[in-house]
């Protein structure tokens, strides 16, 4: 049995929005035997847009059921269906919203017709589902109102059914000519007429093998086959998401490929961009990196280069501003902020996207560690810095407070956004048995990495840095080696003085 579900919400953010109509058709693999539609009160305001193109107003949900009245049918209804709609995950994901609101987990196998008329009807030009029922011949009427979209889903899946029937009686030669002829006249456009033939009894849906691979394959985006994802590596490294362009629209990392794109595509998705994402992505590439850390560095630096659309985080590529460090003439230790290029003789300590993030990092660092505003260059004065007045301040900014103990804590700000040696280079596993993975950080710069002979050994710094492939460094990377260095890891980390 099947469930032929459509939905209309108030937007398409199933974590926010809510749904306002829904309508379902029950399939019992040869026919419609059952429909159940109903409009339903969302609780708050439908926005315009959306009432300009649904129809549905605030007026027409007003004395609507509201969900939890009309949950207990939607149960009953759907018990031991697979839950079928045209993009599917975005209907699943608020009916499932709509039922973990009220406490009760809806689980239900999928099918997805986008994926399956890609499948079954190929070289189609659009398989959104107006224009795909315009081009094969099905009725729509009622666009974008739950009762007609779903019964032209219900049409649609109906066809597909018997494509499918069809291609299993040529595959199948148990079943007869007439059982064949039968599915292929129930393919035409609405108003041809149907070639004379016998009647016969239609194949058990049990023998639909589409149908089944596509329930199975509910999860995955309609143009990645199981074959695809089977061939996907258990290992580290980075992954390319490709459009049917064969332009990268996502890059990623994972311990384990072939289990990050699983859960990748398991997920309930929470917004129409969300879906528009997995149904884009034809292709998928990878590259192996062996080490976990080399493949958080290599992904940030395959965002910054390519920028793919879906990647948000670590795709700025310039850091022109910084934190640097000073030591005045009396001795105290100075963290002050700039321009990174106005300081080439001198490294910052950690660099940003701009002056005034570089300013609000500044100040953050001078309030959690206690230091002087005015000796950071953020109070510009002849006297006590702001802080010293109103007793934040130990005074260092009138010479009050020894230098050592300013100085000290000055080190904990920055041991809190440096690494703990100046220079050093972490070894770890490489893609091979045979095989090592280097990066190298030198005066707390981060240089690169590179791969070397599982006997490669060293002495000198410079001896690692002839091996390594040249990155940038920036925040992003300095973050990512900080914290990695903090977690239970067993690469080896070789410090040079």
């Amino acid at each position: 049995m099947y469930a032929i579900i459509d939905l209309e919400t108030t937007g398409g953010q199933p974590a926010q929005d809510r749904i306002t109509e829904i309508a379902i058709f029950i399939h019992d693999g040869e026919k419609v035997v059952e429909q159940y539609d109903t409009l339903v009160n969302p609780g708050r305001s439908i926005p315009f847009f959306i009432t300009q193109l649904t129809g549905i107003t605030d007026d027409m949900v007003r004395d609507a059921p509201k969900f939890h009245e009309v949950a207990r049918k939607i149960v009953e209804l759907t018990e031991g269906c697979v839950f079928v709609a045209h993009n599917v995950r975005f209907d699943y994901s608020f009916m499932k919203k709509e039922f973990a609101d009220l406490g009760y987990n809806f689980s239900r196998k999928t099918l997805c017709t986008v994926r399956l008329s890609r499948s079954l009807i190929p070289g189609q030009p659009s398989y959104s589902l107006g224009k795909l029922c315009q081009n094969i011949g099905i009725p729509l009427e009622g666009r974008h109102r739950a009762a007609g979209d779903a019964a032209a889903t219900a049409i649609l899946f109906d066809r597909l059914l018997k494509i499918s029937q069809q291609d299993e009686a040529l595959r199948n030669p148990a079943i007869s000519p007439a059982d064949t002829l039968a599915s292929v006249d129930a393919l035409a456009p609405a108003g041809r007429p149907p070639k004379a033939a016998p009647a016969a009894k239609q194949p058990s849906p049990k023998r639909v093998a589409a149908v089944q691979e596509a329930i199975r394959t509910a999860l995955l985006p309609p143009n990645i086959t199981p074959e695809k994802v089977a061939t996907l590596p258990q290992e580290a490294g980075v992954y390319y998401f490709h459009n049917e362009q064969g332009e990268v629209i996502y890059v990623g990392k994972s311990i384990n490929i072939y289990k990050r794109i699983q859960q990748h595509f398991a997920v309930d998705y929470k917004s129409r961009k969300s879906l528009e994402f997995k149904n884009s992505i034809s292709d998928i590439t990878w590259e192996l990196t062996g080490s976990e850390l080399v493949a958080l560095l290599y992904e940030s630096a395959e965002i910054k280069r390519m920028k793919p659309l879906y990647n948000r985080a670590q795709r700025r590529s310039v850091f022109p501003a910084g934190i640097f460090l000073r030591t005045d003439e009396n001795g105290y230790k100075r963290l002050y902020y700039g321009k990174a290029d106005d300081h080439a003789e001198s490294h910052p300590l950690i660099a940003l996207g701009n002056q005034y993030k570089a300013k609000g990092f500044l100040f953050h660092k001078v309030a959690k560690f206690n230091l002087c505003q005015k000796l950071c260059d953020l109070y510009k004065t002849n006297g006590s810095c702001f802080d010293y007045q109103v007793h934040r301040c130990k005074g260092a900014c009138l010479g009050l407070e020894p230098a050592e103990e300013y100085n000290l804590r000055v080190e904990e700000a920055i041991e809190s956004f440096t690494y703990e040696h100046g220079s050093f280079v972490i070894i770890g596993k490489g893609r091979r048995e045979d095989e090592k993975t280097v990066v190298v950080v030198e005066h707390g710069r981060y240089l690169g990495f590179g791969y070397v002979d599982g006997e490669f050994s060293a002495r000198r710094l410079n001896d690692f840095k002839d091996i390594i492939t040249r990155y940038n460094d920036n925040k992003d990377v300095q973050q990512i080696i900080r914290q990695y260095l903090r977690t239970k890891h067993k690469d080896k980390v070789k410090v040079f003085k």
